[in-house]
C-alpha cells in the first residue's frame, strides 16, 4: 500500500517543523513553547485543543464522520539535559539542553497524522492526539493521568512509537507483552565523621564505606535473583568531598534499578536497603536510602500488537515488519498509560550509528512520513473495528 500520498506531500513541512523543535529543545515541564507551537497548529487545523494537562501537556479531539471507536496517539515533548556536539546548523539554542533522544520527531509525526486526519476527516469515530511533557523520568505521563487524561478524553485504545537508530531503516518493530523494563531510582547517604586528610584515625570515612557499597551493590542481581529473572542495578553517580586534604564527613551515591516484574522491583529494593544498612554498620555510621519508582514496566496489548503489525505490513511489507524476541531494559513512562488503556508502543528504524541520550545523536527526517502515516492509518484502522 505504501505511505499515505497526502503525508508525504509534507514532508518538506514536516522537516522544517522537526527542526525547529530541534533548535528550540525544552526540560520536561518546561515545554511552553514546543506545546504552544502544537496548540496553535491543532488549533488551526479544527483540532478541539486543550492546554495545560499536566503541566504543559496538550491534547487534541478530532471527530470523525461516522460513529465508531476512539483511539488515542501518544508523542512526547521534552528534551535532555545534554549539551549537544554535532555542530548541525539547526543545532540546539539552549546551552545543556538537547533533543538527544528523537522526542521532537515524535511530535513532529503526530502532528503530520493529526493535520492529514483533520483535513481528510475520512474515518469513524473519534482520534484523541496527547502530546506529553517531561518523558524522561520526570513522570510526564503520570502528571497527565492525575490531571484525569483518560477521564476527560476516554479512549479504548492508546499508541505510542520511538525511532530506533540501532535497527535498519525503515523497519519497524514491537513485542507483544512485557516490553521495557520498570525503573527506579536511588540515593544512599552515608554519614560519617570527617577529618583532616593526614589524620585519618579521627574520620569514620564515608568515601571507603561508599566504594564499598558500590561494589556490595552488584551482588543484588548476581547473587539474590535467578538467571531466568533480568535485572539492572547500575551506580551511576558518587558524590562526596571538596578539598584534597579532608576527609568529608558524608557521602552519596545514586543510581538506577531496572525490572520486568514487580517481585523482583520489591526484592531489589529490600536488598539496597538491607546491603546499606550492613555496610553502614560495618564503618560505624549512619545511611539514609531513598528509592523512587520512577517508571512502570511497559507492557504492550498482545492482541493489539499483532493488530498493529498487520497495519504496518499492509503500509511496508511484511518483510520490513519485526517482532522482538526479548525485552529492552531502557524504559518509557508510556507504560502507565498501558497500565490505564490497552495499547501498544513500537519502534521505527533509522540511519545513523550513534545511540540515543548521545550528545552526538542525529535524528534521521527520512522517518517522518513513515511515523505520522503510521499513526494516521491505526486510527483510520482500528477506531472502525
Amino acid at each position: 500500500m505504501g505511505l499515505i500520498e497526502k503525508i508525504e506531500g509534507y514532508s518538506d513541512e514536516l522537516v522544517a517543523l522537526r527542526r525547529d523543535f530541534h533548535a528550540h529543545p525544552e526540560i520536561g515541564f518546561q515545554e511552553t513553547r514546543t506545546s504552544g507551537i502544537v496548540a496553535d497548529l491543532l488549533q488551526k487545523w479544527g483540532i478541539q485543543t486543550h492546554r495545560g494537562l499536566g503541566g504543559t501537556g496538550v491534547v487534541g479531539v478530532l471527530e470523525g464522520n461516522r460513529p465508531g471507536r476512539t483511539i488515542g496517539l501518544r508523542a512526547d515533548m521534552d528534551a535532555l539535559p545534554i549539551h549537544e556536539e554535532t555542530n548541525l546548523p539547526y543545532r540546539s539554542t539552549n546551552p545543556g539542553v538537547s533533543h538527544a533522544c528523537g522526542h521532537d520527531g515524535h511530535t513532529t509525526m503526530l502532528l503530520g497524522a493529526a493535520r492529514y486526519l483533520a483535513e481528510t476527516r475520512d474515518f469513524a469515530g473519534k482520534a484523541v492526539f496527547v502530546f506529553q511533557p517531561a518523558e524522561e523520568g520526570l513522570g510526564g505521563a503520570r502528571a497527565m493521568i492525575a490531571d484525569g487524561l483518560f477521564e476527560k478524553f476516554p479512549v479504548d485504545e492508546i499508541y505510542g512509537l520511538h525511532n530506533m537508530p540501532t535497527d535498519r531503516l525503515g523497519e519497524v518493530a514491537i513485542r507483544p507483552g512485557v516490553a521495557m523494563a520498570g525503573a527506579d531510582f536511588f540515593d544512599v547517604t552515608l554519614k560519617g565523621v570527617g577529618s583532616h586528610g593526614a589524620m585519618p584515625e579521627d574520620s569514620r570515612d564515608p568515601i571507603v564505606a561508599a566504594t564499598a557499597l558500590v561494589q556490595a551493590l552488584q551482588s543484588i542481581v548476581s547473587r539474590n535473583l535467578s538467571p531466568k529473572d533480568a535485572a539492572v542495578v547500575s551506580v551511576t553517580q558518587i558524590h562526596s568531598g571538596a578539598a584534597y586534604n579532608v576527609i568529608p564527613s558524608e557521602a552519596v551515591i545514586s543510581g538506577t534499578a531496572r525490572m520486568f516484574t514487580q517481585e523482583v522491583r520489591e526484592l531489589i529494593r529490600t536488598r539496597i536497603r538491607d546491603v546499606s544498612q550492613g555496610i553502614a554498620s560495618t564503618f560505624g555510621m549512619e545511611v539514609n536510602v531513598e528509592i523512587r519508582d520512577i517508571f512502570s514496566v511497559l507492557e504492550n496489548d498482545e492482541a493489539l500488537s499483532h493488530e498493529f503489525l498487520k497495519i504496518a505490513a499492509d503500509m511496508i511489507g511484511s518483510e520490513n515488519t519485526v517482532i522482538r524476541k526479548d525485552p529492552v531494559t531502557g524504559s518509557e513512562d508510556f507504560a502507565d498509560m498501558l497500565h490505564a488503556v490497552p495499547g501498544a508502543y513500537f519502534t521505527i528504524g533509522h540511519d545513523g550509528n550513534i545511540p540515543v541520550h548521545n550528545p552526538g545523536f542525529i535524528f534521521d527526517d527520512t522517518i517522518l512520513p513513515l511515523g505520522a502515516s503510521l499513526y494516521a492509518r491505526i486510527v483510520e484502522t482500528r477506531a472502525a473495528a
